[in-house]
């Protein structure tokens, strides 16, 4: 979700980077993306442009690369249905020097003090499977250092929700979504960074909260990324850094347990930092919102989002009167369909939950069974393994909208396993009135400084 007026194009060009000024009503939805209010598009820098930029070769030869490369998974099976295959890619915008990056990050608000390389940023579309395993298409965002040769170590960035399908980091050219991969290749790294199904260029509505679709789309990002890499003449390494804010985080969980279980012949885990997430959806994030514990109207959209989104994988209800009061039962679901933006679904959404739900609405929020159980079960283990790599959880003192609960679950989950994993409080940070997106902007250049330390 976005606050902005008006919606910017990638590709399109317009004077001068920077994000837009302006108001951004109801700040505190900001995981909805209400962050992702806008920035236009660069101009590109001379000589590069997006309809021209081909450093990956052919799309046929990034296809061809992938299929024969890293199969995965599972792998011949990946090798089999083409997964990570590459489609198409382009050039959305180049920042040649670090000082051109450092501006950028600055007009985003993002801190710009690991800063060492220009990058490139590149939008791939690829093939993965759909939640059912049926074959489609995704996007994502790949951020390489200018000038950095050689082997290149990848760093796999998931964002926090979208209800819009521009609320992806390949559609947007400055602020807060692009900001987490392009500080991670301006320090070197390659930048991997999903949009999900049904996000970016990808068909139909999005499967929220489902972390397997996630980690397929993640994985399969990666596979389209080593094909692009080895067309500039550079190669990634196998050791891939996971890493996520929000949603994103429980993403990353479930793309990091499918690398350290080897569905991919090339990739393997190198380290893991998730930032905010609900981590136990279920168990901690559900019952903070119903209680009251959480900001209002992101309780309400979550509350409406989760009903909606599950309902489509898992069938909840049979009509939307079941479980969301009139009058939104009529228009719910639709405000859930990708094409609306984020000041649409704050008008047309209640500012509490009990005007949201009806009674078996919230019973089966609070009290779940049945599917909505068998649904939660798979949200709420991302943290039930034990990583051999090393592992740190960030997170903000009085997040509100990620219950720190989740954090203190996911850690006991992992000691269980016996895997002792640091917990960063990040403190009392802001980003327009949100501790929880202030979470995501002073973890990047953390996760970056981090990571150096690890080399």
């Amino acid at each position: 979700m976005r606050n902005s007026p008006r919606r910017t194009r990638p590709g399109r060009a317009q004077a001068g980077p920077g994000p837009r000024a302006g108001a951004r009503a109801a700040a505190l939805c900001a995981a909805l993306l209400l962050a992702g209010s806008a920035a236009p598009a660069l101009a590109a820098t001379p000589g590069t442009t997006a309809a021209t930029a081909t450093p990956g070769g052919t799309a046929a030869t990034g296809a061809k690369a992938t299929a024969a490369s890293a199969p995965g998974g599972t792998a011949a099976d990946a090798a089999r249905s083409g997964r990570g295959a590459l489609v198409s890619h382009q050039l959305l915008y180049t920042l040649e020097k670090p000082g051109d990056v450092a501006t950028w990050l600055t007009d985003a608000e993002f801190d710009a003090g690991t800063v060492r390389y220009g990058v490139d940023a590149y939008r791939l579309v690829y093939r993965t499977v759909d939640p059912h395993g049926r074959p489609t298409t995704a996007s994502g965002l790949l951020v390489l250092p200018r000038g950095h040769e050689g082997r290149l170590r990848p760093v796999s960035f998931t964002h926090g929700t979208g209800v819009h399908k521009d609320d992806s980091p390949s559609m947007e050219t400055g602020g807060f979504l692009p900001a987490p991969p392009v500080t991670y290749a301006s320090a070197g790294y390659a930048a991997v960074a999903p949009d999900y199904l049904g996000m970016g260029l990808g068909p139909g509505p999005h499967p929220w909260m489902d972390v397997p679709s996630e980690t397929t789309a993640s994985l399969d990002m990666l596979r389209a990324a080593r094909a692009f890499v080895s067309g500039t003449g550079r190669t990634l390494d196998r050791n891939v850094a996971v890493t996520g804010f929000s949603q994103g985080a429980s993403a990353a969980l479930g793309l990091a347990r499918a690398l350290e279980s080897g569905e991919d012949r090339w990739f393997r885990l190198g380290a893991l930092a998730p930032v905010s997430g609900a981590y136990d959806f279920g168990g901690a994030e559900l019952p903070a919102l119903l209680a009251g514990e959480l900001e209002p109207k992101s309780s309400v959209l979550y509350a409406a989002y989760t009903l909606v989104a599950f309902n489509r994988l898992h069938h909840l209800y049979d009509s939307p009167g079941e479980v969301f009061q009139a009058p939104y039962a009529d228009t719910i679901e639709a405000l859930f369909d990708g094409t609306h933006t984020g000041p649409e679904l704050m008008a047309g959404t209640p500012a509490t939950l009990d005007a949201l739900l009806t009674g078996p609405g919230r019973d089966l929020l609070a009290d779940p069974a049945g599917p909505m159980a068998a649904a939660l079960r798979t949200t709420d283990d991302v943290c039930d393994w034990a990583p051999r790599v090393p592992v740190r959880l960030y997170m903000a003192r009085d997040d509100e909208q990620a219950t720190v609960a989740n954090t203190a679950h996911c850690r006991a989950a992992f000691a269980r396993h016996g895997v002792a994993v640091p917990v960063v409080d990040l403190g009392a940070v802001d980003y327009h009135g949100s501790r929880h997106l202030g979470s995501n902007v002073r973890a990047t250049t953390a996760v970056v400084r981090w990571l150096d330390s690890l080399r």
